[in-house]
């Protein structure tokens, strides 16, 4: 394969799982059917509530971005999700942010829980998804919410609010059992 190519797949890739951070639906769906394995849209469209319409659009466009895959062509098609890790490098290479599954998880939860919705809009994806490293430490025993706030700059109870808002988020994706948190086990984090 030639360099263009990877290069126009990397930007592909990109841009799908932008489109899954910046709408929450859209972001929503996707962790469904990552989180249920193989479903059909009928039964996203009923755990999810979602405009039967608007349910084979989403998927449909999760289709074409690459991140939902048909398992069988027998009707009512079932749907995989791809899992997602793609690494971002920012400020010269200081930063590196991994978005996988757990981000997306937690993007998706924005239109139902206005804790996510509130920090997200105050502190962007980033601090999501750094609120996200916080949250899997915490409940590893590792931290408090009283080092996030000093750490982050942000009032304590901001901190609590989002650890707890995100508990259900870490408890899906992560064994909170193992100790240490390292890149295999914590996805969708600020690795700074």
């Amino acid at each position: 394969m030639s360099r263009t190519a990877r290069d126009g797949d990397v930007v592909r890739d990109l841009l799908s799982v932008a489109a899954l951070l910046e709408e929450p639906p859209l972001a929503r769906l996707y962790a469904y059917v990552h989180r249920e394995g193989p479903a059909t849209v009928r039964e996203a469209i009923d755990a999810l509530d979602l405009p039967q319409g608007t349910a084979y659009s989403y998927v449909n466009r999760l289709q074409e971005a690459g991140v939902l895959a048909v398992v069988s062509d027998e009707q009512p098609r079932e749907y995989e999700a791809v899992d997602i890790e793609l690494s971002l490098s920012a400020d010269r290479g200081e930063r590196t942010y991994t978005v996988a599954p757990m981000l997306v998880d937690a993007v998706g939860r924005r239109d139902g829980n206005d804790d996510i919705d509130t920090y997200t809009d105050r502190h962007g994806i980033a601090g999501l998804a750094t609120a996200l490293t916080y949250a899997v430490a915490r409940e590893r025993g590792e931290v408090t919410h009283q080092l996030m706030a000093r750490d982050l700059d942000i009032s304590p109870l901001e901190a609590e609010v989002i650890l707890g808002a995100l508990r259900p988020v870490v408890h899906h994706h992560v064994d909170v059992g193992v100790e240490g948190v390292g890149a295999e086990t914590v996805r969708g984090t600020n690795d700074s």
